[in-house]
């Protein structure tokens, strides 16, 4: 493998590849579990969070299975599958245990600024879809993390509870709604920015932004080596670190295929582009106060599910429909029309071709969201919002997801919604693949490489200490301690400040 010359050459233990919430979590994790730690993160562009984890380019703020039909599935039997909804709720309630210390320590801003309550949402029609709205309610009352989840067919209470969904509807036309009064929304944009601000402020971290890793490779000692390219002056320097983490999005598959890792071979990557109408009447925006999501059409994908979506976002309250999929082969925002074609090597090239053959309902289904009409949006628009006016929207490009293609044993290869997480074997380097439901469960996430990549740390006693104190439910499932569960959700929603609705403290925001 020939290397690229350099001007520099650093050391550091361990270097985090993207500034977006992955990087910023895991560097937070590392550094309050181990303080010595040197560490050196390098974005590629001139801000933090500007990619996946920017607030108008992610679909999902918040994600905790309260309103996402597509995490409770139907079984053949008619019963509904609510175990991935458990899941992440959890992952979730997780997320906000560690934010929750963070902010108790004072090493992030105030949480207002990117936690907030809002109502989440789940929204049918007709008959069919009613009585599986009812059953999925019924199947998530069991667990203690829905108990306070609300069901309705009554139009009177489905009005007050989302004015703008249910004015000017056909009053006999079947109509459902569960409702969780205490879901929340997440601007990941400001809490990256406030965790990356933390960790620059700690001794022996870096922060460089306008750097691109070009390439890297393992040294003979288990070290690895970096090649980082400043963008503002053209030099180039070397950098070595015991542990590598690439979460650069849609960018930290081409870097693991540089890798060279036997444990990244075989997974390529279907990107998928969005879109968003965004509300410009003030009026309409302070009607609306909920994250409202309905069903997606079938064949999309599932970060296409239709949501009409309250959002606090650069200290304002604005509200966004969509989001509308696409397809381009960039595997970011701000990458290159080549990122695609590049990305198919040998090693992946039965799996990127049989899920190609497996998904080309969905290949079509994009390309008729690209070439949909301004009229064709619209519409979907109304199917959501009968007295939408298209004067009152305008459309807005939200940011870049890579699906996951891996190998498959019986299939060649499949199309993977939701994140992966690949290891080498030493556990000297990690990469993060995937798209929804990452953010929301980042913590979780990363714990989870943390415990594949260091196991003896995780071991050891002075680190589970530490995770208890950070994380109270560490080691123990929420959803079969109640009693537990009922003492972190009180602690958090204190800590946090979620005892308000976001519509009735906007104004002091």
């Amino acid at each position: 493998m020939s290397k690229i010359p350099s001007d520099s050459e650093t050391g550091t233990d361990v270097v985090l590849v993207g500034a977006g919430i992955m990087s910023a979590t895991l560097g937070a994790l590392l550094k309050q579990l181990e303080p010595g730690l040197t560490i050196e993160i390098f974005e590629g562009l001139d801000k933090v969070a500007a990619e996946s984890s920017d607030a108008w380019n992610n679909a999902g703020t918040g994600h905790a299975a309260l309103c996402e039909l597509n995490y409770t599935p139907e079984k053949a039997d008619g019963s509904i599958d609510s175990s991935k909804a458990v899941k992440i709720n959890e992952s979730f309630k997780v997320s906000k245990q560690f934010w929750s210390y963070l902010v108790q320590k004072e090493l992030i801003k105030s949480p207002r600024t990117f936690i907030n309550r809002i109502p989440h949402l789940s929204f049918v029609k007709g008959v069919t879809d009613a009585a599986y709205l009812k059953k999925r309610y019924e199947a998530l009352k069991k667990s203690c993390l829905f108990g306070e989840m609300e069901f309705s067919e009554d139009p009177a209470q489905l009005t007050e509870w989302m004015p703008l969904v249910m004015e000017g509807r056909n009053p006999v036309e079947p109509v459902a709604a569960t409702r969780m009064e205490a879901g929340t929304d997440v601007n990941f944009g400001v809490l990256t920015r406030s965790l990356i601000s933390w960790l620059k402020s700690e001794s022996g971290v870096k922060v460089h932004l306008g750097h691109e890793v070009l390439n890297l490779h393992r040294d003979g000692n288990a070290t690895w080596r970096l090649y980082v390219l400043d963008k503002a002056t053209g030099q180039k320097r070397t950098v070595t670190a015991k542990f590598v983490f690439l979460g650069a999005g849609g960018g930290a598959l081409p870097l693991l295929q540089k890798s060279g890792i036997k444990e990244g071979r075989g997974f390529g990557g279907f990107p998928v582009s969005g879109q968003w109408l965004r509300c410009t009447n003030s009026e309409l925006i302070e009607r609306h106060n909920a994250k409202v999501y309905g069903k997606a059409p079938i064949g999309a994908p599932p970060m296409s599910v239709p949501h009409l979506d309250t959002r606090l976002i650069e200290g304002k309250k604005g509200l966004l429909f969509g989001p509308y999929a696409g397809f381009t082969t960039k595997y970011l925002k701000n990458g290159s029309l080549l990122d695609f074609p590049l990305a198919i090597k040998p090693d992946n090239l039965v799996p990127m071709t049989a899920a190609a053959f497996q998904n080309i309902g969905l290949t079509r289904y994009l390309i008729g969201q690209v070439l949909q009409s301004p009229k064709d949006r619209f519409a979907a628009l109304k199917e959501f919002m009968p007295e939408a006016k298209i004067e009152d929207w305008k459309l807005e490009i939200a940011g870049q997801r890579v699906q996951v293609i891996k190998k498959d044993r019986k299939r060649g290869g499949v199309l993977q919604f939701g994140t992966e997480v690949i290891c080498a074997g030493d556990g000297s380097i990690s990469a993060l693949l995937g798209a929804s439901p990452g953010a929301s469960t980042a913590v979780s996430i990363m714990l989870e490489l943390i415990g594949d990549c260091f196991p003896a740390k995780m071991k050891d006693i002075v680190w589970q200490t530490k995770l208890k104190e950070m994380i109270p439910s560490f080691g123990e499932s929420l959803a079969k301690n109640s009693a537990l569960h009922d003492r972190v959700k009180l602690w958090t929603r204190e800590v946090l400040g979620l005892d308000e609705v976001l519509a009735e403290s906007s104004n002091r925001i």
